[in-house]
């Protein structure tokens, strides 16, 4: 026996270990390379195997929203109701939001900043995600203490929830402590809380302490008004790590006004994947699913995915780190 037959063939791996060993791969490679490989690599791509957790939210934040939400569509059935983990931002139709939820049936972690979601959609959908720990709505401008009441009521299980804002969409506003006081009522298993740059006061703040005891993360960078003193967190609340409020003068030290020449960090990578230009294995097979393979998933023969590579926007702009 030669010694090459040693080993497994890659082709004879069983899906799930495919599927967790092109999870690494990007979304351009898996889309387009795998499938070309093989017909079983190709059956793991468009099935359930690589879309247990689906991670886009790079590549959102730089395609048109039309081409986000068929992407969206197509991975989220590929999933096959098995979705843990959807991480994408900026969507805007309510009909995506809903999508989401019908299909979060086994949904743990969400993340969808800078969406264009409202407190009536969240309302409407938030009873479809009990299931959800950690939920990420930083920079969801359209959402206030409404859809946070619905979420922390719906989502029992919520552990977790980044709710931070950009500080220019809060200067010169006033106080309000309406979406921390949602929050102190309606979510008190959280353990790790993200509110930068809230409106919010200090009692606001204690509140959410003394109804959330199991908490142990809280970022409350930029939140000038909440004064939190330090022998009471550390004589009470020992294992609770406060992040702020004060932050370093980002502004300043960068100077917010100078936008330098940065033509060098637009480099991209445009790609166009075409129904049934995937390749033929076999011509005399005749299992013509292979070659249909997308004629289920909204046509996709004009969708161009394309992918920006080396863009920082907080360099770019001058914006302070995200949160």
């Amino acid at each position: 026996m030669e010694e090459g037959n040693n080993y497994r063939r890659w082709d004879e791996l069983i899906p799930d270990a495919l599927g967790l060993i092109f999870s690494n791969l990007c979304l351009q490679e898996t889309l387009t390379v795998i499938p070309r490989v093989c017909k079983s690599w190709r059956k793991v791509v468009v099935g359930p195997y690589c879309w247990q957790e689906i991670d886009i939210e790079e590549w959102s934040n730089r395609c048109q929203s039309d081409h986000l939400d068929q992407m969206l569509q197509m991975l989220i059935t590929r999933s096959c109701g098995s979705l843990r983990k959807l991480c994408v931002s900026g969507l805007h139709s309510e009909m995506i939001f809903t999508f989401i939820a019908e299909n979060a049936g086994s949904l743990q972690t969400l993340r969808l900043p800078r969406s264009e979601m409202s407190d009536p959609i969240v309302e409407k959908i938030a009873g479809k995600l009990s299931t959800i720990s950690f939920l990420d709505v930083s920079y969801c401008g359209k959402i206030g203490a409404r859809a946070l009441e619905a979420i922390g009521k719906n989502c029992k299980m919520l552990v977790g929830l980044c709710r931070n804002l950009h500080p220019l969409d809060t200067a010169g506003k006033p106080m309000q402590d309406d979406e921390a006081y949602a929050i102190a009522s309606t979510m008190p298993k959280l353990k790790h809380l993200e509110m930068a740059y809230h409106l919010i006061s200090t009692r606001s703040v204690v509140e959410i302490l003394s109804r959330c005891p199991e908490l142990e993360f809280l970022d409350l960078r930029g939140c000038w008004d909440v004064k939190l003193d330090d022998k009471f967190l550390k004589e009470k609340l020992p294992k609770l790590k406060v992040l702020g409020p004060l932050v370093v003068d980002y502004y300043e030290r960068n100077e917010w006004d100078d936008c330098s020449d940065s033509s060098d960090t637009f480099e991209y990578l445009a790609w166009e994947f075409v129904a049934g230009d995937m390749g033929d294995f076999d011509e005399d097979d005749d299992d013509s699913s292979y070659y249909g393979m997308w004629d289920d998933e909204g046509r996709l023969e004009e969708l161009e995915l394309r992918f920006y590579e080396g863009i920082d926007y907080a360099g770019l702009y001058g914006w302070p780190p995200s949160p």
